[in-house]
């Protein structure tokens, strides 16, 4: 089958809504799309586990450390799904990390805050995971099966994450005075940030269209984005707390809360690595991968082991 055959068979299965499988010829653009948002996610995951890390050995409980630990333990799950959806495109997770590494790929810029408070631990949940799921759930209608398949498992347990924040702040809001100043002060310091999760408005997103049109992405930014607060207003409200926007107010003509501008000069700055964490979460990150450099060799040569042993016996 010639080059324009093959095309036309992949915008077929597109319009028809179908599955791109890793063995399906795709346009290397495509491809290319693929690697960037998969690998970004999944480092995205990875890193994402250093700002709740943070609290483990400072959770005001037993009951609050186990829950904690479970959350971040499925945050490296998800990193290690979305590594081998990205494998799938003929990448190797070692390439990937060590681009990650060396500051070539990014990460989700909310994971450049730093979490001040145990209340930082419920805004995390109840907000960035909150944001999370709001961009997840189309992501399982991906053209590109093993993305969208992998995605399945991860919303579901991100759903539990956001709950776990979610009862988290609504005891801290109901506590002491001083516990429910605290949670405000960490919902003031997270909401901005999440809004800006989605990405940058329609208009100077150089990547939306394209991968609509490709079907990996179901909804803009900033369609996306007003998801996000309509769902969080009224729970704002259940947790008898105030979200730092003066601007949040019901349109009844468009069926959908009116909220304020971004700092996207913020945000820009924040992605070119001068947020408040930037050089603090990738050293962390490259020290963690250097020290860990013995685990990966005897694994690896476990596996050599093993297959010479097999090898011999046939």
């Amino acid at each position: 089958m010639d080059g324009a055959a093959l095309e036309r068979e992949f915008k077929a299965l597109i319009e028809a809504d179908s599955r791109i499988e890793p063995r399906d010829w795709m346009p290397d653009e495509y491809r290319k799309t693929l690697v960037r948002q998969i690998s970004q996610h999944a480092h995205s995951e990875i890193i994402g586990m250093q700002p709740e890390g943070n609290w483990i050995t400072r959770a005001p409980s037993l009951r609050r450390k186990a829950i904690l630990m479970a959350k971040v333990q499925d945050e490296a799950g998800h990193g290690l799904y979305l590594y081998c959806a990205a494998e799938t495109l003929g990448v190797e997770r070692a390439e990937l990390i060590d681009l990650l590494n060396a500051g070539k790929q990014k990460y989700s810029s909310i994971f450049n805050y730093p979490t001040l408070t145990w209340a930082d631990v419920g805004a995390i949940g109840w907000l960035v995971d909150g944001a999370a799921i709001t961009n997840q759930i189309p992501l399982t209608r991906c053209s590109y099966g093993p993305y969208a398949r992998a995605m399945v498992r991860v919303c579901k347990e991100e759903s539990f994450h956001q709950r776990q924040g979610f009862e988290l702040l609504y005891a801290l809001s109901r506590g002491t005075p001083e516990q429910h100043a605290m949670a405000q002060d960490a919902v003031d310091r997270w909401w901005w940030p999440s809004v800006m999760m989605f990405g940058p408005p329609d208009g100077e997103s150089v990547h939306t269209e394209q991968s609509m049109a490709w079907r990996i992405k179901r909804f803009s930014n900033d369609e996306l984005r007003q998801r996000f607060v309509d769902m969080t207003v009224p729970q704002a409200e259940m947790l008898g707390l105030t979200l730092p926007d003066p601007q949040i107010r019901w349109n009844e003509d468009r069926g959908h809360y009116d909220f304020g501008e971004c700092d996207w000069d913020e945000l820009r700055r924040v992605i070119a690595g001068d947020g408040p964490c930037n050089r603090q979460r990738l050293a962390h990150h490259v020290q963690a991968h250097e020290e860990g450099a013995w685990v990966r060799e005897a694994a690896a040569a476990h596996a050599r082991k093993h297959a010479a042993t097999a090898s011999a016996a046939a």
